[in-house]
């Protein structure tokens, strides 16, 4: 199980890096999918692009992993009503896709933050040297 948590933590580190370097390479997108109640929203894209660069970053290391757990899960949160936004315009900017994919991709951000708990937030026996044995 531990080879499967560090693999899958690899993978969602290499997502959030990359989706972190997409705010700067396709801007438009994620420029296009924020309300229009958020403020200064290039600035707000380089910031979140660069938070998730560094948290995906700071997964791969035990010292940072559990606060870059946090850190994403927190994020993902603040990111949700710029996708709620995408699927009530039923568009995304520069996609080609169905609106029906845009309400279905909302609840992958539950799994993206489980995905984030489990293999960084989420204490675990190997975390915790003198974890608490049980008194049977």
């Amino acid at each position: 199980m531990r080879f499967v948590r560090s693999l899958l933590r690899w993978i969602i580190a290499l997502f959030f890096v990359v989706a972190g370097l997409n705010h700067f390479r396709t801007s438009e997108l994620y420029l296009g999918m924020m309300p229009a109640w958020v403020p200064a929203p290039t600035i707000v894209n380089a910031i979140v692009g660069l938070a998730e660069m560094a948290g995906g970053l700071a997964l791969l290391f035990a010292p940072t992993r559990r606060l870059a757990g946090w850190g994403l899960i927190v994020l993902l949160i603040a990111i949700f009503p710029a996708n709620v936004h995408a699927a009530l315009l039923g568009r995304m900017p520069g996609w080609d896709v169905s609106p029906l994919v845009l309400w279905l991709r909302l609840p992958l951000q539950a799994v993206f933050i489980a995905w984030v708990w489990w293999t960084a937030a989420m204490r675990t026996r190997a975390d915790e040297p003198n974890w608490p044995r049980s008194s049977r």
